[in-house]
């Protein structure tokens, strides 16, 4: 992947998601009578800057990217001019700078609002929801799955992809909780399997545990043969080539690209040695030792490479899912609500134990994301924009002080109250804001960095 594409890719998304949600605050501050001195995407010096309209706001783009700012004449951060004093933002009702401040947050719920709803009436790309035979002895093999069975239901949601049942199944999993799902077979008979998703656990959980429940895709046999090789991955160095087909591995005879990978997964940094076919011509000892890497708690084999794939073979697979204008505003309203909830549902078992801390992503990790995205196309790169908005959304309305909701806190202790919280409480707030913003960041930035180390 191109790191070129992986930057810009970053940066786009960055400034949409930055200037969205303060454009929130700034377009309701101004229909609340607040002047309005700066519009800032970015911290520290600034690169660029104009100053427009009545008000001669300033607008900003900064050195420092990682989020932005709206700053209104306020008396509380300096001198304010006697024919502007109506218009400070600590003059205005409690309701009025209660609307202020939400504003930015609700404005990234209705960015991934429109967003859905573009995707669902244009048409989202997906994978049939077909099953694959299940490994014995894990939960799908027990709840009676098959090779060929199509997920039609889960619990009481239809399903059309790939990526609808697991984002289903995901809500189910961190409840551990059993799950009815009806199932079409292959003749069309219909049956109804009940999956128990009790003996997941945390790791499974910051793996593919859809994997581990046994659920995995139906594949099309592929042969063994190289149709892409990772730059500088094991595969490479061993001098293999796209074209390859590997006939055996220490001297076991390889006939699909399901054995192969199956070979290498259980030999991390293990040497191989590889029979090849190239050109018609055998080349008998290739010696290949594929890397070791982290999937949750396992150590499992990789050497970079993806196999050649006919796209006639898996074009019955795929479906493109959209709906009419209304139905697609409907589910769109509906998909950012419930992820919403579960992203405040998982935050909370987060703080608990009962999901790790390995789910905290940081620039890094968003910037891989959105890399990946915007290579595999525009509808990814959308459902990408789309999903780090609710993110940004969910997040500024945690109770933290220095983000929105902890100002909405102190606001709403102003309702009861009736009176603003005392200076001291804004100031302790301050610090622990800063400490728990400081501590969130060394948690993300640690995942980060662990996930370049182990690939």
């Amino acid at each position: 992947m191109s790191l070129i594409t992986t930057i810009l890719a970053f940066v786009v998304a960055l400034g949409c998601l930055i200037v969205v949600h303060e454009f929130g605050h700034y377009l309701v501050a101004r229909a609340c009578g607040v002047k309005v001195l700066r519009f800032s995407v970015g911290f520290g010096r600034a690169l660029w800057s104009r100053r427009l309209g009545r008000d001669a706001t300033e607008w900003v783009i900064a050195a420092f990217p990682l989020g932005g700012y709206v700053k209104m004449v306020d008396e509380r951060e300096g001198p304010v001019a006697p024919e502007d004093l109506p218009r400070a933002f600590n003059r205005q009702s409690v309701w009025r700078r209660i609307a202020i401040v939400i504003a930015g947050p609700v404005a990234n719920f209705l960015l991934a609002i429109a967003l859905y709803w573009f995707l669902f009436v244009s048409g989202v790309p997906g994978i049939k929801p077909v099953v694959g035979p299940p490994p014995s002895g894990t939960p799908a093999f027990v709840a009676g799955f098959s090779s060929g069975d199509t997920l039609v239901q889960i619990g009481d949601e239809a399903i059309a992809t790939w990526q609808d049942a697991r984002w289903i199944l995901l809500q189910y999993a961190v409840k551990r909780e059993p799950v009815n799902i009806k199932t079409r077979t292959a003749k069309g008979d219909v049956n109804l399997r009940r999956l128990d998703l009790s003996s997941l656990t945390t790791a499974d959980l910051d793996s593919d545990f859809l994997r581990v429940l046994g659920l995995v895709r139906y594949r099309p046999p592929l042969k063994p043969v190289i149709g892409e090789v990772v730059p500088d991955g094991a595969a490479e160095r061993a001098g293999l080539q796209a074209g390859d087909e590997i006939v055996a591995i220490d001297n076991q005879r390889i006939t699909s690209w399901h054995q192969l990978v199956a070979s290498v997964r259980s030999h991390p940094g293990t040497p191989l040695t590889v029979e090849v076919r190239r050109a018609g011509a055998l080349i008998p000892a290739i010696s290949i030792t594929p890397a070791t890497v982290l999937e949750g708690e396992r150590t499992i084999g990789r050497i970079g490479a993806a196999p050649r794939i006919d796209p006639a073979a898996f074009s019955s697979f795929m479906v493109e899912v959209r709906y009419g204008v209304f139905e697609a505003l409907a589910k769109a309203v509906r998909k950012t609500w419930e992820t919403s909830l579960f992203s405040l549902q998982m935050l909370g078992k987060m703080i608990v134990g009962e999901v790790s801390l390995k789910n905290l992503s940081g620039p890094i990790t968003i910037a891989d994301y959105a890399g990946q995205s915007a290579q595999s196309g525009l509808s990814s790169y959308l459902l990408f924009l789309a999903l780090i908005s609710i993110s940004l959304g969910v997040l500024n309305l945690l109770p933290i002080p220095l983000l929105d909701g902890g100002h909405l806190m102190y606001y709403t202790i102003e309702v009861f109250k009736g009176s603003p919280a005392s200076d001291r409480a804004i100031e302790i707030g301050q610090h622990v804001g800063i400490a728990l913003l400081f501590i969130l960041m060394a948690f993300a930035l640690y995942n980060d960095i662990h996930r370049l180390i182990s690939g």
